[in-house]
Order: C-alpha cells, then sequence, then structure tokens
C-alpha cells in the first residue's frame, strides 16, 4: 500500500494537485491547522471521513467559522443558504469517493453544493482513507455507484433501487419514482491554480 499511495501522490504533482500522507488522525489534524488560519471560513460537505477523524469539531473549537449545513434546529431552506454559503467559504472541506491510482478522483452530490465547492472554492482540502484507492477511473466510478452510494442512500434512509440489491440502476433511479442522490458526477483530472486543492492521504480505512 505505501508503494501505491506513493505513486498516486506523484501523479497528483502532474495533476497540479498537492499531496500529502498522514499516518493517523494526530497528523492529519496538526497538517489541517497548519493549513488553514485560525480567521478563515470553512465550508463542507457531508462525509463519513470527516466526521471519523472529528476535523469540523476541531477546527469550530479553535474558533472558526464553520457554515454548519447540519445544526439543529435550521430548516430545510435555511440549510440549502448555509450549503451554497459554504461553497463560498475560504476553504472547504470534503473527500472523495473515489480515487484512480493515476490521480483522478471521483465525486457525487445530490443537491451540488459537493461539486460546487470542490471545483469551485478557493481552497480545497480533501481527506481520504487509503481504501478509496481503485486501479483506474472505470474502477473509481464503479466504486462511486455500486458501492459509496448504496451505502449512503441506507445510511440516510433514501429509498432508491440501489439500497435493495447494491447495484446502481442509473435508468430507473428517476423522478418522480425515486429521490435520486447520485445527481451530479464531478470527476477531477487535474488542477490549473497551483496550490488550489490539496488532498490529505490517510493510512487507514475511513469512510465508504
Amino acid at each position: 500500500m505505501q508503494e501505491k499511495v506513493g505513486v498516486v501522490i506523484r501523479n497528483w504533482q502532474k495533476r497540479n494537485i498537492d499531496g500529502i500522507f498522514c499516518a493517523n488522525k494526530d497528523q492529519v489534524h496538526s497538517t489541517i491547522l497548519d493549513m488553514i488560519p485560525e480567521k478563515a471560513t470553512i465550508g463542507f460537505c457531508g462525509s463519513q471521513t470527516l466526521e471519523q477523524m472529528e476535523i469540523i469539531e476541531m477546527l469550530e473549537s479553535r474558533g472558526n467559522k464553520i457554515f454548519n449545513q447540519y445544526d439543529s434546529g435550521l430548516s430545510r431552506d435555511e440549510s440549502m443558504k448555509v450549503r451554497k454559503l459554504g461553497a463560498q467559504a475560504d476553504f472547504f472541506l470534503g473527500s472523495a469517493n473515489a480515487i484512480s491510482e493515476k490521480g483522478e478522483m471521483v465525486f457525487f452530490s445530490a443537491y451540488g453544493h459537493r461539486t460546487a465547492g470542490i471545483a469551485d472554492a478557493n481552497r480545497v482540502i480533501l481527506v481520504c482513507g487509503v481504501n478509496k484507492i481503485t486501479s483506474n477511473l472505470e474502477e473509481a466510478l464503479k466504486r462511486a455507484r455500486n458501492y459509496v452510494t448504496p451505502l449512503n442512500c441506507r445510511r440516510l434512509r433514501w429509498d432508491t433501487p440501489c439500497v435493495k440489491d447494491g447495484i446502481c440502476h442509473n435508468d430507473q433511479c428517476l423522478a418522480p419514482d425515486y429521490n435520486r442522490m447520485c445527481c451530479q458526477v464531478l470527476i477531477i483530472e487535474s488542477e490549473v491554480a497551483s496550490g488550489r486543492m490539496t488532498v490529505i492521504l490517510v493510512g487507514e480505512e475511513l469512510g465508504f
């Protein structure tokens, strides 16, 4: 796995994406605290990896302004407004659904703020477990469709065909019969702006 991590990070360098390896949560926290100023605003997308690493809680306790669409008491409309603000924050945090060994990254989104933030935020930090690395882009897309999305739909109780059998039914999962989760698909192949995107690869299995 160490060799594979090295290959991915070198391929990110060719794509103008900064890659950092961290062995554990303490190293992730230290790296992020060094990267993000205390006065910076933070947006983020739903991520089991961010939850497991307790990254949002860490930044909030330090005093960073967090645009948290999951704050209790927010109405749906208010939550959607916070998502838009988060996508325009100083830093946007998230995780990929899958990563190819060549360095491509796949992101699925229901409402679009996830893909908007990752594609357009001033600075992006992605935290990903090594379990998300796949052999190629085709396998990365398969992982996102047939593994990640069914688990997320089950976790969030979305009634989609993939919940039943763990297989993406792309042609069937449409309105009005289903409330589809994977509405936008973003593939990051490279970056124009140096330093805009950093990926922290963690030497653990994290998220889906």
